[in-house]
């Protein structure tokens, strides 16, 4: 078959792929340790079960508007407001199914064949992809773990080209977990202004930081960082809701009408039920968000404290998110040879570094439980343990 050669580029989701295969062993009867897995383990919370149920009883399974129910975008404006000092009006929000899904059609509506969108490594691997399936070029800024794997100003003044259309930020990042100051956002915006092009800003992991830091959205800095910044988040790691499919993004009302006449073309609008509950768990309290985020950092940090006592293995300290990024290179392995005989002889299942452009290392998720982090962590230095040069 003769298939678009758009597509003949693309790489599947390594992520996605070892979990399905962790699963899959699991479903054989072998116990797999998952540190792949990129979705808390948590249910989703009960009121907001509960709000989807209603729903259907209700009748709300019809379509709504393309761009989302009215109601929906309301309480995501009063949630950004709220959260991240930031005001839109519902014209500039557009409701998808993920924020994966915002973020597809955003490098649709800004990109095409040769522009270039700048991208840090590590990277969450969906990135490149995307910029590609657009028509355009990824050009990636490798970072240093000296450094929190954070991009610096410098950097990014360096790779900007006549043809640069926009700059990915991820903040709290996956898969290293850096969280980015205010003082280095101002940094990276200055740049950003002076050469005119559009930052898209990933926030999906804002909810799960940990040691006292604090979440800011580039989009606050000032009203002209405001004007050419997109801000992409969601339901699916805040309130445990992968599964609902529920994203959204906030930009200027161009970009955001050119977005909803994509999707009007594409998945029209996302599921009405996943939007009653989205609703539902904007609305309410966070005594959900805190519980997790207080066993997540429990995780985190009994994971640094084993990890250390390994040899042959380091990380940067991850500030957000739900993972550890680790550097194997001392172990003489690639990331991928590295993955494949843990999984096949340790039965535990991590996400190669290659995936997210850094083949030195590996990331373990946290988002598992406790006695199955205590397991994993014995495994993984058995495993390590008995690597020969």
């Amino acid at each position: 078959m003769n298939l678009a050669k758009k597509i003949a580029g693309i790489k599947p989701s390594v992520t996605l792929a070892v979990t399905s295969q962790a699963k899959q062993m699991a479903g054989r009867g072998i116990r797999v340790i998952n540190f792949a897995a990129g979705e808390p383990d948590f249910n989703t919370p009960l009121h907001v079960r509960t709000a989807a149920i209603q729903a259907i009883n209700n009748g709300f399974t019809k379509y709504t508007p393309v761009s989302g129910a009215r109601e929906l975008k309301a309480a995501i404006c009063d949630k950004l407001r709220r959260d991240n000092a930031l005001n839109y009006q519902t014209e500039q929000i557009v409701v998808s199914c993920g924020a994966k899904h915002s973020l597809f059609n955003i490098l649709q509506v800004l990109c095409q064949k040769g522009d270039q969108v700048i991208i840090a490594s590590p990277y969450w691997v969906s990135y490149p992809q995307m910029v590609k399936l657009a028509g355009a070029r990824p050009i990636i800024i490798p970072t240093k773990i000296n450094n929190q794997f954070k991009m610096t100003g410098k950097q990014l003044a360096s790779s900007i080209t006549s043809r640069t259309r926009a700059v990915i930020l991820n903040s709290p990042a996956n898969p290293t977990g850096s969280v980015y100051n205010r003082e280095e956002l101002a940094e990276i915006a200055r740049v950003v202004l002076r050469h005119n092009i559009y930052l898209i800003s990933d926030e999906i992991y804002e909810k799960i930081i940990y040691d006292k830091k604090r979440h800011i959205s580039i989009a606050s800095l000032n009203k002209k960082v405001n004007k050419i910044t997109i801000v992409v988040n969601g339901l699916s790691k805040a309130y445990s809701m992968t599964g609902w499919r529920i994203g959204y993004l906030a930009g200027p009302k161009e970009l955001a009408s050119a977005v909803a006449v994509l999707q009007s073309h594409s998945t029209s609008n996302p599921n009405s039920i996943a939007q009653k509950a989205a609703l539902t768990a904007l609305n309410g309290k966070e005594e959900f968000i805190v519980k997790m985020q207080k066993e997540f950092s429990k995780r985190r940090n009994y994971l640094l404290k084993e990890i250390r006592k390994i040899d042959k293995i380091s990380f940067s300290k991850p500030e957000g998110a739900f993972y550890l990024f680790c550097d194997i290179s001392k172990t003489g392995r690639g990331s991928l040879n590295f993955s494949q005989k843990l999984l096949e002889r340790e039965k535990v299942a991590v996400v190669p570094g290659v995936a997210f452009g850094e083949d030195n290392y590996i990331r373990l998720s946290f988002a598992t439980g406790m006695e199955d982090i205590k397991e994993g962590v014995n495994r993984l230095a058995k495993f390590i343990s008995r690597i020969r040069p």
